[in-house]
């Protein structure tokens, strides 16, 4: 359960872009030609103030992820939204370098690539062994199947992968 909390802010963070298309404001895309025309300046953005708010509420709870042994919650934070948006952002990239149209399913890489940036982003600051990293991978791999087959159900997302 501690791997879960830990990686709370990586998760929700995954979670909230999806939520952007719902903004009637200024959203252009990062790049189209690279990513698609579904990664957003402000689906990034979002991702990233998502990944802080969560490390701050975590702070503010008085526990903050264990693992964090050498970094403020800040840090945790900007390296869990970055790495969120970036392992997604080049996941499509390589997509759409091999021909792979937006919203085409690709296992894993779907499921796991935000997981991968989160945790290579805050590698610096934090220890897990392999055997968390195996865990955390495993339970994401699965909880990312269920929730994006939910959110589709729910009209959130447009594919469920």
């Amino acid at each position: 359960m501690s791997l879960l909390y830990f990686m709370a802010p990586a998760y929700l963070a995954n979670m909230a872009p999806p939520f952007v298309r719902y903004w009637r404001g200024w959203n252009r895309p990062i790049s189209t030609r690279l990513f698609g025309g579904h990664k957003t300046v402000v689906g990034f953005a979002l991702a990233l103030a998502t990944g802080v708010l969560t490390t701050a509420a975590q702070a503010g709870l008085g526990r903050p992820a264990v693992w964090a042994v050498h970094a403020p919650w800040l840090w945790i934070g900007l390296g869990m939204g970055i790495g969120v948006a970036a392992g997604d952002a080049i996941k499509s990239l390589f997509k759409r370098r091999i021909g792979i149209a937006p919203g085409a399913r690709w296992l894993p890489f779907d499921q796991l690539d935000f997981a991968v940036g989160a945790l290579l982003l805050v590698g610096p600051w934090i220890t897990l062994s392999a055997g968390d990293v195996a865990l955390i991978l495993a339970a994401t791999f699965v909880g990312d199947l269920l929730v994006n087959r939910i959110s589709c159900a729910l009209g959130i997302k447009a594919s469920p992968w």
